[in-house]
This record gives structure tokens, C-alpha cells and sequence, in this order.
């Protein structure tokens, strides 16, 4: 279907619902606000008219409608878990839109003749209320549930959410992983809006960008409605800025700490500032965050082999062997990160009927890093001889190796200042309106939202050299090799100048959305309280990746390591075990100083097969109708279109030399996308849920540009495929929820996922010569779709406060989820070209479980946090042995307020307790190919929080 014929048909169908409405006699429309004690809007609450049997729930800007209200005196009441409910007459005039402020005020809690009052959960209540209500299957956190927790970015606050895990980035949550799907599986919006990406080769969306005060609250979708982006195939999660009060307010943060792996600083600092002018039409807020950190992390890595190959004579012989670590490196990272947010929300009510908002969010992430590696690597067969190494039972345990002594910086000066710099950027600005024709509710939106990341004038110094080494691998979880002859290796003379390159790389992705929704009450089946609801929406992306790569020759004025100013890295406290000596590097402030002006040879091989230009056009439609059958049974249901075309630019290379030119692919298809929800209120605090979704997930760009790149020295092919499509599944949910009126709930469903083509990297050995003379027997690489995959989970959360507990042990309380998840995935290839069934989908982790226990009085807030996440596999291999996991990781954190005054606070948080660090092994779980550690981590600082409600 044509987008013009879609949105043709959905405007013949918008005029003649408005004709319809028309006719209407004897009815008018109310429009409310609802917000709390400070002026803080209340999202979820329940707001009914029982004469009429109609009923609504306030959205995130505590904003609720009725259309259609037959004139007269009515009564209107809101209900919300944790507050009193309200009791309000109202009269409806013909014609007439109504508009109404309500207060909602704390409810304390009667327990054996003693009054309790529950500690600062108003922002827990609508978080629980919001999910309470809604028709789909959510999990929502509220501004003061991120709170609780010492969180510096959002994507750390996510992973506390059921049937969430994160990926870690330098000891920060980056990457999302929801119900065990790939970050890429999965939305991110920011009040609706898509949140662009600005890694280079997939969709994943960097959490850590964004600072966790910022967001008012996060909502995630398990179970996507028609009205939704459809490409959440694991799940939807939309951030919530803060909207205007309903008065003053400030709020103000500052604070320092200690990362204890380097023993420097921290800082961080926000602010919030909002008011609504007197007549209440006008509202504002703005905010502010930033957050510098000088920190690292100690790292190992290593790669294993079951192959050993030399030279015999005059002849190479290969012998199979027991695993062994082939390749050790030893990493020190030295890393300051410094975030910047800016927020600026509008709000203005023209009238009764008519109301625009402008919304916007600009981040801003300098990463300066400088990287010291030690790689020591098994020579090539032909350079080893039968003396020259020692098997012990069936383990190479001792051979030759290239060493490589690598430092990594920039240049000097200015913001860069010797470091390699990451500038990551992300900037979303959004204009909107909701109005009222009649009956008719018309909402609309459009945004422009832009991620970029740019590294310049990187650059690495690499200095190399040739021993005979002791390889240890009688503890595969931390293997090591040491020279044999440690006073040859310490002469820094003995390191030749190997390469000196600098490198830029450029990112940047453009997202311009737009969406029309309009929602038409209902009366299906006798009953008054539906509604009919369609909408178009068009997003058009553009993904552009712009790199090169220089490499210098200096070896006349830097013959050797021991020519240049080094410094000594060797760490006696390195987190790995001090057994990991680094020794020198050449300085960061050397390679700065560097004047490389004169220019340098382009190494095209190291970055043309990188760049790439894609456009994404979406078109979508959609139309469905949220009906209650019964006062208890409600029902959504309804069908999303969408169409989607790519046009994909990428470089064709046959080998550096014969550079083809750039090629241009394009494709395009269409997804029909129905889905039902059911929701069923066995009381009002016990719901049950049930839901069947149809959700996709759009190829990487990288993976669709037509590259073709030819290694002829290394014997590698990488390619590129136009051709994917879109991985599409079939979703099943089961959800029950209780709630209790303390403001706490406990949960459990169940979930299964049947998925098709899903896509995946496919390492195979070429039997012929098509991509050009010689080329049989290369390892080509390229991504192709699986046949299909099946997800099956269950998931429980518990939370409340210990209420029933005598003594000042009322004041405890309890949080808890746990998500188990079983996969299978078919239609996998090992590098010979046979099925493997032994797979699970990849990123898919078996247990998840997040629990804390917290205390709040008067005074005093605390909280002792755990996350765990179990080991998955995280990318596939040519073959069993080579796959890699994600190891389990287990997070212990600890964070405590006390109130000084009325509105200053002070806080402290302690993070990762444990010392966990970030662990890739290969195969199986006792050989460690990566092992990274981050240390703890201390913050303190003072806050200030002043309402003044209107």
C-alpha cells in the first residue's frame, strides 16, 4: 500500500467521524489537570463519572478528557493508590468545554490505631498508578524510584526494571537488552519521539549519554499497542522529561566523590526550575545537569586456540592441541568523562479546547581516554622452528611471540588535551499540540532529533618486539604470559618503531518524525466507555558514518621505544592481580606533541569498508478501538501498517590497491502488524492481563550497505547484504498484578516470543574464486537471516512497604523482580556450512534479578541495591569453540539521604561494592577473553528541592 492512498483513506475516515460528531446534541466535553501536593502533575490517575459509567486515566501531564458528557450536574471522582480519592461537582454546559484543576493530597495509612505515613513514595504512586491503568502490559519507575537508587544515567536506572539487563561501557550502563533481546531489537523514544543513534554500525542507543535527573519517569512497554512504533521487538521504552509545574519550583544538586581506582574526583551538579503564570496557561521549566568523573579501568584480554602451527624443516606442520591462549594483552585505561544536559519544556493553553507544548533535551558527553596495551601474540607458523617452543601435555607452555607496546592519545591542546576524545552529542526537539473538535480528540507531533559522535586526530604509537615466553593457563580465568628472559624485555632499545597512525571517525544519524492521532468516543455494545483511535506517522532517517585512517613513518627520527620520553604503567594494586605487569609505553604527552601537518599515507583498508550513507523512510498507519465490555473486562484491539524504504551507499574494495568505487542498493517492504489486548479487573487492586503483539526490528544499517571488501594479504572477505529482512515476531503475554493501597505491588506473567529472520553474522570458508582471482579458501564474513527463534520467560516483582511490622520496622521496605527466559534459535551455520543446534538466540540471558531492601522515616532514606544478570551468549563464532559469552554479573550498591531542613538534603552512594567487572569468556565459562575492572565508586553532595504550589 502506497503511503499517499493510506493517509488518503485515513482522512476520508477523519471527515466523516467529524460530520458524525456534529450531529450530537445535548452533550459538552470536560478537560482537567490533575497534580499533587508540591504542583507536580499526576500521571495514571483514575478519573470516573459514574452516572455515565464513563471513566479516563490522566496522562503524563496529569491531563484527562471526557467528550460527549450529556449536560447537567455530575459527579466526578479520581481515585489513586497512596492518595485520598476526590469527590467533584461538575455541570455541563451544551457546547461547552469544561476545564478543571484537582489537588490530590497523601493519604496516611490506619493501623491498629496508629497513623502511618509513608516516606516520600508520591512519586512511587503514580509511577504504579500509571501502570496500574494502563490497557498494555508496562513496567513504569517514577523520578523518585531512580532516586532510591545511585544511578548516574538513565540506562543504570533501567536496569533495575523487570526483564531488563544492560551492557556495560567503562563500568556505565550503555546498551539495553529487554526480555533477552539485542539492544537493536528494541525503541528508545524521549516523550514519544525516537531517540536517533550514534554508534557507527548498529541501532543501539547510548543510555549513558543521558543523566538520570533529567527524566521525570521511564515507561516500558512489554506489549505494544497499534498506536506505537511497531519496531520494538523486545520492548518499547519511552523517556518522560519533566513537564511545568502548577507553581514555583526549584530544585538544585551539588556533589563530589572518589573513584577508587584512580583515586580522583568527582563532580556533578544539576538544577530544575519551572513556574505557571498567574492565569495558569503558560507553564515552564527548565533544567541542567553535568557530571565530571575522572576515572578507569584495569583490563585483560586474551584469545584461545586448539591449533598449533610451525615449520619443520622445510615444511609447515600443524598439530592439534589442548586449548590455549595464543594472544594476552594487558590494558590500562585512564578516563575522564564529562556529561552536560540542557532541558527547556513550554506549555501554553490557548483555550479550553486547544493546547501546544515544545519540548527539547541536548546532551552532550566529552570521553577522553588514553589506553596503554601490552599484546603479546603467537608468531606466524613460518617463523617458528622446533626449538624454538615446549608442549606439556598437550599444552603449548611455552613459544615465541610478537610484543607490542601500544599507546593511544591524541594531540595536545584545547579540548582534547593528549587524549583520545569521544565527542558524543544528542539533541531532540519536538513541537506539539492537543485540541478538541467536538468529540473529536486530535493530537499531533513533530521532531527533529539528531546523534552524532566525532573522534578526531586519534591517535597510536605502537613499538614491537620479539620474545620467547612462559605461557600460564593453570587458571584459564586469568591466564598470563611472562618473558623468559624479563631483563631482554625490559631493555626499551629492543622495541622497534612498527606504526604511528591518526585516525578521525565521524557519526552522525538524522531522525525528523511527525505523527496525527484522533480518537473518537464510543458506544460498542451498549457501553458508553471506549474510544476509536487513528493516526498516520512518517519518520525519515539518515545514517552517515565519514572515517579515514593515516599511517606515518617516523622510524628515521624514532628508531626505537627507548628513543622517546615512556612512563611506567605497572600497577602493584591493578585490579586483575598484580602478576599483570604493564611496564612502559611511549608518552601521551610525546604522541601530543607529535607535528603530523605534513600529511601521511591513507590506509584505506583500515576504515572504506566503515563509511556509509543510509536513508530510512517510514510510513505508518493504524486505527483501533479501546472498548470496555463490562465494568470489569476491557478490551484494545486493532491493526498498524507500516512501510518502510532504504536506500543503502557503501564502498566496494578489492584489496587497498583496486579501490571499485561506491555502489548503491535499495529495498523496501511492507509490515501489517494487528495486535489484541485484553485487561481484566477481578478487583479494583487485582488485574489480569493478556496480550498478542506483532512487532519487528529493522536491520543494523551497517548490515544492508552492499560493501564488498577483499583482503587479499589476510585472506578475509566482508560483505555487506542489501537483501535482509526485517525480523518479525509473534508475541504472547499473560500478566497478573496486585496492588496494595501502601503503594506497593506484586506481579507475575508469562511470555513467549516466536521470531522469524532474525539476523545474525555468518563466518564461512569460499569454495570458489567470485570475488575475484585467488580468493578460494578465504573466511568470508557477512550478516543473513536465521530461519526462526523462540523466546519463552516468566517474570515476578514484588514491592511494598513493611507496613504490617511493628516499631520503627514499619518503615522498611522491599523491592524485588525476577525474569527467567529459555531460547532456541534455528537456521545458524557454523563455518563449514552445518546447521548448529545448540544455540541460544544470542543476548539472551537466563536469569535476571534485581532486589534492595530500603528504609525511609522523617529523616533518614536508605538502600541497599543488588542487580544480577546471568551469562549469555554474545556473539557467534565459526565454530562452538570460538563463540562468545557475556559473563553473569552480580552489582551491589548502597545509597542513604538525611534530611538536614524543610528542603536541603544531603546523600551519599556508595556503587559496585562488589567490584564487578565487565567478563568475556570463549566457549565455555572458565577461559576468560576479556576481564575489565572499575573499582568502587563514591558520591555525596547537598540538595535543595523548594515547591510553591499556585
Amino acid at each position: 500500500m502506497k503511503p499517499f492512498y493510506l493517509l488518503n483513506g485515513l482522512f476520508v475516515m477523519l471527515f466523516a467521524l467529524i460530520f458524525t460528531t456534529q450531529t450530537v446534541a445535548q452533550t459538552g466535553n470536560i478537560q482537567g489537570i490533575i497534580s499533587d501536593e508540591n504542583g507536580i502533575a499526576v500521571p495514571g490517575a483514575n478519573v470516573l463519572i459514574p452516572s455515565l459509567a464513563k471513566g479516563t486515566i490522566s496522562d503524563f501531564d496529569g491531563r484527562f478528557t471526557f467528550v460527549g458528557v450529556e449536560i447537567g450536574n455530575h459527579l466526578l471522582k479520581v481515585s489513586y493508590l497512596g492518595y485520598s480519592d476526590i469527590d467533584q461537582e461538575i455541570t455541563i454546559t451544551q457546547g461547552i468545554t469544561n476545564f478543571i484543576h484537582l489537588n490530590l493530597e497523601p493519604q496516611s495509612l490506619k493501623l491498629a490505631g496508629v497513623e502511618v505515613i509513608g516516606y516520600g513514595f508520591s512519586s512511587q504512586a503514580k509511577a504504579l498508578n500509571t501502570q496500574k491503568n494502563n490497557m498494555n502490559i508496562t513496567n513504569v519507575v517514577s523520578t523518585e524510584q531512580i532516586g532510591k537508587f545511585p544511578d548516574a544515567n538513565i540506562g543504570d536506572a533501567i536496569k533495575r526494571i523487570p526483564g531488563i539487563t544492560m551492557q556495560v561501557d567503562q563500568g556505565e550502563a550503555r546498551n539495553i537488552i529487554v526480555r533477552g533481546l539485542s539492544p537493536q531489537l528494541n525503541s528508545v523514544t524521549l516523550n514519544g519521539s525516537r531517540i536517533p543513534s550514534a554508534e557507527g554500525d548498529n541501532r543501539n542507543i547510548q543510555m549513558d549519554l543521558i543523566p538520570a535527573d533529567m527524566i521525570q519517569s521511564i515507561e516500558v512497554s512489554k506489549a505494544v499497542t497499534p498506536d506505537k512504533d511497531a519496531d520494538a521487538l523486545g520492548g518499547a521504552v519511552n523517556l518522560i522529561t519533566r513537564t511545568s509545574p502548577q507553581g514555583f519550583r526549584l530544585s538544585a544538586t551539588a556533589g563530589s566523590g572518589i573513584n577508587f581506582i584512580t583515586d580522583k574526583r568527582i563532580l556533578n551538579g544539576s538544577f530544575i526550575l519551572g513556574d505557571r503564570s498567574k492565569d495558569g496557561k503558560f507553564g515552564w521549566m527548565v533544567s541542567a545537569s553535568i557530571n565530571d568523573t575522572d576515572f578507569g579501568s584495569d583490563n585483560v584480554e586474551a584469545e584461545w586456540s586448539d591449533e598449533f602451527a610451525f615449520f619443520n624443516g622445510e615444511d609447515e606442520e600443524e598439530i592439534e592441541v589442548e586449548p590455549f591462549t595464543n594472544v594476552n594483552e594487558i590494558r590500562t585505561y585512564l578516563i575522564q568523562r564529562v556529561r552536560r544536559s540542557f532541558s527547556a519544556n513550554f506549555d501554553y493553553q490557548l483555550n479550553n479546547n486547544n493546547k501546544i507544548y515544545f519540548k527539547s533535551m541536548y546532551n552532550w558527553r566529552d570521553d577522553r581516554e588514553n589506553r596503554f596495551r601490552l599484546t603479546q601474540e603467537i608468531l606466524d607458523a613460518e617463523d617458528i622452528e622446533q626449538g624454538d617452543f615446549t608442549i606439556t601435555n598437550g599444552i603449548p607452555t611455552r613459544f615465541p611471540v610478537e610484543v607490542s607496546r601500544e599507546t593511544k592519545g591524541g594531540i595536545d591542546g584545547g579540548r582534547i588535551d593528549n587524549r583520545r576524545l569521544e565527542d558524543q552529542r544528542m539533541q531532540n526537539y519536538t513541537l506539539g499540540g492537543d485540541h478538541l473538535l467536538g468529540s473529536l480528540k486530535v493530537t499531533w507531533l513533530t521532531s527533529y532529533a539528531r546523534a552524532s559522535e566525532e573522534r578526531l586526530n586519534e591517535r597510536f604509537a605502537n613499538f614491537t618486539s620479539e620474545f620467547i615466553i612462559d605461557n600460564d593457563n593453570s587458571n584459564p580465568r586469568f591466564p598470563a604470559f611472562s618473558p623468559t628472559d624479563s631483563a631482554n624485555e625490559s631493555n626499551l632499545a629492543n622495541f622497534e618503531f612498527d606504526e604511528l597512525t591518526e585516525e578521525n571517525q565521524f557519526t552522525e544519524e538524522e531522525d525528523i518524525n511527525f505523527f496525527v492521532d484522533f480518537e473518537l468516543p464510543t458506544n460498542f455494545f451498549g457501553n458508553p466507555d471506549g474510544f476509536l483511535k487513528f493516526g498516520a506517522r512518517g519518520r525519515f532517517k539518515n545514517k552517515l558514518r565519514d572515517n579515514n585512517f593515516f599511517e606515518f613513518d617516523v622510524e628515521d627520527i624514532v628508531p626505537n621505544l627507548g628513543s622517546i620520553p615512556t612512563k611506567d604503567y605497572t600497577d602493584p594494586n591493578f585490579l586483575a592481580g598484580s602478576r599483570y605487569r604493564a611496564g612502559s609505553f611511549a608518552s601521551e604527552l610525546w604522541l601530543g606533541s607529535l607535528d603530523l601537518s605534513s600529511g601521511g599515507e591513507s590506509v584505506p583498508d583500515e576504515f572504506l569498508r566503515d563509511n556509509f550513507e543510509v536513508s530510512e523512510d517510514v510510513w505508518a498507519g493504524y486505527i483501533m478501538a479501546n472498548q470496555n465490555l463490562t465494568d470489569k473486562l476491557g478490551v484494545l484491539f486493532g491493526i498498524r501498517l507500516e512501510n518502510t524504504t532504504t536506500k543503502a551507499t557503501g564502498n566496494q574494495i578489492e584489496d587497498e590497491d583496486n579501490i571499485i568505487g561506491k555502489v548503491t542498493e535499495e529495498n523496501s517492504y511492507t509490515n501489517i502488524l494487528p495486535g489484541i489486548h485484553f485487561k481484566y479487573d477481578l478487583t479494583d487492586r487485582t488485574i489480569l492481563r493478556l496480550a498478542w503483539t506483532n512487532t519487528l526490528a529493522r536491520p543494523n544499517y551497517v548490515d544492508i550497505t552492499p560493501t564488498v571488501d577483499v583482503l587479499l594479504s589476510d585472506g578475509e572477505i566482508f560483505q555487506g547484504n542489501p537483501d535482509l529482512d526485517p525480523t518479525t515476531s509473534m508475541n504472547f503475554d499473560i500478566m497478573a498484578e496486585q496492588y496494595y493501597d501502601n503503594v506497593g505491588i506484586i506481579s507475575g506473567g508469562l511470555f513467549y516470543k516466536n521470531i522469524k529472520d532474525f539476523v545474525y553474522t555468518f563466518i564461512s570458508i569460499t569454495n570458489d574464486e567470485s570475488f575475484g582471482p585467488g580468493t578460494s579458501g578465504f573466511e568470508l564474513t557477512r550478516p543473513l537471516n536465521g530461519d526462526n527463534a523462540t523466546i519463552f520467560g516468566a517474570e515476578f516483582s514484588f514491592q511494598r512497604q513493611l507496613d504490617f511490622l511493628p516499631g520503627f520496622a514499619r518503615n522498611f521496605s522491599i523491592y524485588a523482580n525476577y525474569t527467567f527466559i529459555t531460547s532456541s534459535a534455528k537456521g545458524i551455520r557454523n563455518e563449514d556450512g552445518d546447521l548448529r543446534d545448540d544455540l541460544d538466540l544470542p543476548n539472551t540471558a537466563p536469569n535476571m534479578f534485581n532486589a534492595s531492601l530500603g528504609y525511609a522515616d522523617k529523616k533518614l532514606s536508605a538502600r541497599l541495591s543488588a542487580n544480577f544478570s546471568d551469562a549469555y551468549l554474545d556473539e557467534i563464532g565459526g565454530r562452538p569453540f570460538e563463540d562468545r559469552f557475556y559473563d553473569q554479573q552480580f552489582f551491589l550498591d548502597l545509597n542513604a539521604s538525611f534530611a538536614l531542613y524543610k528542603n536541603f538534603t544531603l546523600y551519599a552512594d556508595l556503587n559496585n561494592i562488589s567490584n564487578q567487572p565487565l567478563r568475556f569468556y570463549q566457549g565455555i565459562r572458565s577461559r576468560t577473553q576479556q576481564v575489565e575492572f572499575y573499582g568502587r565508586r563514591l558520591t555525596f553532595g547537598l540538595k535543595y528541592d523548594l515547591f510553591n504550589k499556585r
